[in-house]
């Protein structure tokens, strides 16, 4: 076909950055996963965190640009796959930024290897007759699968600046900076948001040029294995393997005994303790400073020595998972089984994401379509996904006991999430939204990127985890000082100790879990190093401890999300269904003589 000419603007328009008498506002705007983050970070000198599927930008994030003389907000907003019709609620996000002036310029981020899905976008953009900018991003991937485009005749077409760049290095940026004032307003007939399917069919086709490369065929294979029943399933078994090698065996058993045996237990807290009885002549200070709940030798040691050494090599593998592409391709994998519960595959998103982190994973659920599906996806987190410390201290301490006992746990709150599920979709009213989703190709990930990442997840970890740690280890030496605790202990047994079977110093353990489910799994951690909880007993109390109630932080976020009503409706759901299961399987490996 011929592709359709349009009259470009004025030469003569004065620059948008001439005209502004306040910073120009740049919202960055694209499908999920085209690069807008990584071209923010360059812009802004700020790194908002580049994964390599939907959802993990849920809200704005702004910063600073200085673009020649003048300063620019620039502005990151979630992926969107359209401003109109049925729509996300990060959808909307982006849409009513748009709409009510919260940016001057447009800059539409689109991926340089699908330009026909990038244009559906662009022709809902030029609805809202605002300057644009279209960023042409990994025109180096597209290359590599033979795909060439035409942007002269691409900006002559829709008569706005079109740039070609390469976030993830930098390239391209200088050239989006020079665009900006040069910003236009889109020259697209009214008429194709009618047909816009259409008409970013033939304008793609008549702007791109392919030719076949031998890499590009070698992913496609590699991505239909890796959705296919028959190879996917073993590959998602190796790649679970690979996952407990690198975060439960070396993470939880190698770097931790280094760091809680080594560094702390015969450097860092005998000296502690040494210097505290030589200059702390207060019992009550040197005993919350070093002693059996003290702000070192427990709440330190716990944080840097137990959990982080978990928390890093997690962040380091789900990293390179993330940016390979491999886990919208679960997505689609588990589909079928979401269905079930009344989601779709796009849940399976937070639900990987809970494994880092619960209370960021509640946040994602925004990417799904209806509230009602949102509801559930945030209900199943609290329920039964762990985060990342409770996942690896279950690799660490069941690994160790047996892959029977890793079995049970998992599959005992599987079977528990999808019942709970199953019977939420059917109780709770609404409908559940069509699965359509955009596969980013196979890569292999830049170490670069990774180490940042993970870089910066560690920095999180360590600015909100510890102060948190320091504070419930606080909480926990006044409660033993005064008695409390041990008042707490006795009303518990019934349960912990009687219905649970568990030693009765687990119920401090519990009340840590509340405060944060990691510092709970550490502690559990610290009583099976040293032999106070038996192999069934270390089952029941880490399928307790995950299914239990959500730590704090997460309570606040799905309070924030549903409102306090659904949160404490939530934790009184899940509080009992714990310990009934808890009690149940205890009953169970007892009558049975089943041991670990």
């Amino acid at each position: 076909m011929s592709c359709p000419q349009a009259v470009p603007a004025a030469s003569s328009q004065p620059s948008l950055l001439r005209l502004r008498s306040h910073p120009l506002r740049v919202a960055l705007v694209g499908n999920a996963n085209v690069g807008k983050s990584a071209l923010f970070g360059w812009l802004t000198g700020r790194y908002a965190t580049v994964s390599n599927y939907p959802g993990t930008t849920v809200t704005v994030t702004r910063g600073r640009a200085l673009v020649g003389a003048e300063v620019c907000d620039i502005i990151d907003t979630p992926g969107v796959n359209a401003l109109e019709g049925h729509i996300s609620e990060d959808e909307a996000v982006t849409r009513r930024l748009l709409t009510e002036g919260g940016a001057d310029v447009t800059v539409q981020v689109a991926d340089a290897r699908n330009l026909r899905r990038a244009l559906m976008l662009t022709s809902q953009l030029a609805q809202l007759r605002q300057p644009m900018v279209l960023v042409l991003n990994m025109v180096d991937e597209a290359h590599d699968r033979g795909i060439v485009i035409d942007t002269a005749r691409l900006e002559s077409t829709l008569g706005v600046p079109v740039v070609e760049s390469v976030a993830v290095e930098g390239r391209g940026v200088a050239q989006l900076k020079e665009a900006l004032g040069q910003a236009r307003r889109p020259s697209i007939p009214a008429h194709v948001n009618g047909e816009h399917v259409r008409w970013a069919q033939d304008l793609a086709e008549a702007c791109r040029t392919s030719r076949g490369r031998a890499a590009a065929r070698w992913q496609e294979r590699l991505g239909r294995a890796v959705r296919e029943p028959l190879t996917g399933l073993p590959i998602l078994a190796a790649v679970l393997y690979l996952v407990y090698l690198a975060v439960g065996v070396f993470g939880a058993q190698t770097l931790v005994e280094l760091l809680e045996e080594g560094i702390f237990g015969r450097l860092v807290n005998p000296t502690a303790v040494e210097l505290a009885q030589r200059y702390i002549p207060i019992a009550f200070v040197r005993d919350m400073l070093v002693g059996q709940y003290g702000l070192l030798t427990m709440g330190l040691t716990y944080a840097v020595a137990i959990v982080l050494p978990v928390v890093a090599t997690f962040f380091l593998v789900f990293g390179f998972l993330e940016d390979s592409g491999y886990i919208p391709r679960v997505a689609i994998f588990s589909d079928r089984i979401f269905r079930v519960m009344g989601l779709n595959g796009k849940a399976v998103l937070p639900m990987i994401l809970g494994l880092g982190c619960d209370t960021m994973a509640t946040m994602t659920t925004r990417i799904l379509g209806t509230p009602k599906e949102r509801l559930i996806a945030i209900f199943l987190l609290a329920l039964g996904v762990p985060c990342s410390a409770q996942l690896a201290t279950i690799m660490g301490i069941l690994g160790g006991i047996s892959f029977a006992a890793l079995l049970t746990l998992f599959t005992v709150v599987i079977v528990q999430v999808i019942a709970v599920g199953f019977l939420a979709a059917r109780v709770l009213p609404g409908d559940r939204s069509e699965f359509i989703m955009e596969l980013p190709p196979l890569r292999v990930p830049r170490l670069r990127n990774i180490l940042t990442k993970t870089w910066l997840r560690v920095k999180w970890y360590l600015s909100e985890a510890v102060p948190l740690f320091l504070f419930g280890t606080l909480l926990l030496f006044l409660l033993d000082h005064f008695g409390l605790l041990a008042v707490i202990t006795r009303a518990a047994e019934p349960v912990v100790s009687g219905l649970l079977g568990l030693p009765s110093e687990a119920a401090g353990v519990f009340i840590m879990g509340f405060l944060r489910r990691d510092y709970g799994a550490a502690g559990l951690f610290d009583m099976a190093q040293h032999g106070r909880l038996s192999g069934v007993q270390a089952v029941v109390a880490l399928t307790v401890m995950t299914l239990f109630v959500p730590c704090v932080a997460h309570f606040l976020v799905m309070v924030r999300e549903r409102g306090l009503k659904v949160g404490l409706a939530i934790v009184g759901v899940i509080t009992p269904l714990a310990l009934l299961t808890g009690a149940v399987l205890n009953y169970g490996f007892r009558v049975f003589g089943i041991t670990f």
